[in-house]
């Protein structure tokens, strides 16, 4: 498509993207205004509460930004150590915090937005640094630009179809967000346990394709090892007991 991604990130992508609309909208309701994983929205509020002198608004912002990098630093930091195990490994995670949020509904808002902000930074560390690097997850601002290129570079001749998957991840996103506020308006923030559920079957999946990519690598290397071992057998011994001990004519 143009992207440099394949097929199975794409789809892995775009329900991380769905997931991301989905938390979002139910932050964005709980707060009133702000996201828990729009920052560039964040900031613009942030920056404005603060010249306005609203103090409140602008550390409620201000500790959102911040609780969404350390959530980044933490899913990167699981995901760079167990690299095979990224996807269940960071989606777990995503899970875990999603599930605390949800169990926290009726003790204290603020802890419910802190641990969907940090589920949400987590959650960009849930692909590979190759071809997932060039997906946004739970943000669609870069998402929109590389869109709008790819559709310049098919009008020039480039990759027709490689806005397709862009635009794709933007509908994914936009179709989390729907969701996500009918969701609300049924069953309140209880909903977030659909969330959860997207998130553990996700780690359930990643676990499998880590699981079989092992198992693989297993059985190319027991091959490459048999064929050395055979290789080795076919050699002739040069050693002092190979050599005659009759001189030539003898």
């Amino acid at each position: 498509m143009g992207t440099g991604v394949d097929g199975r990130t794409l789809a892995v992508a775009s329900v991380l993207a769905v997931l991301a609309g989905f938390v979002d909208a139910m932050g964005y309701i709980v707060l009133g205004g702000f996201f828990v994983s729009f920052m560039s929205g964040n900031t613009t509020r942030t920056g404005t509460a603060a010249v306005d002198g609203h103090w409140h608004t602008a550390a409620v912002g201000a500790g959102i930004i911040a609780l969404f990098v350390v959530g980044v630093v933490a899913g990167s930091l699981v995901g760079n150590r167990w690299e095979t195990w990224r996807q269940a490994s960071v989606t777990f995670a995503v899970a875990v915090l999603i599930a605390v949020a949800a169990a926290s509904v009726t003790v204290a808002d603020g802890l419910v937005v802190a641990a969907l902000a940090l589920a949400m930074g987590v959650e960009n560390a849930a692909l590979d640094r190759g071809s997932g690097s060039a997906l946004g997850l739970t943000y669609v601002t870069g998402t929109l630009v590389k869109f709008g290129r790819a559709i310049a570079d098919a009008l020039g001749g480039g990759p027709r179809w490689g806005w397709v998957a862009y635009g794709g991840l933007w509908l994914s996103l936009s179709s989390g967000v729907v969701a996500g506020a009918l969701v609300h308006r049924a069953l309140g923030l209880e909903g977030l346990w659909f969330a959860v559920a997207v998130a553990v079957a996700l780690a359930v999946d990643g676990a499998v394709r880590a699981r079989r990519a092992g198992s693989a690598r297993g059985v190319h290397d027991d091959g490459h090892a048999r064929e050395a071992h055979d290789g080795a057998e076919d050699v002739p011994a040069v050693g002092p007991e190979a050599v005659d001990d009759h001189p030539p004519g003898q």
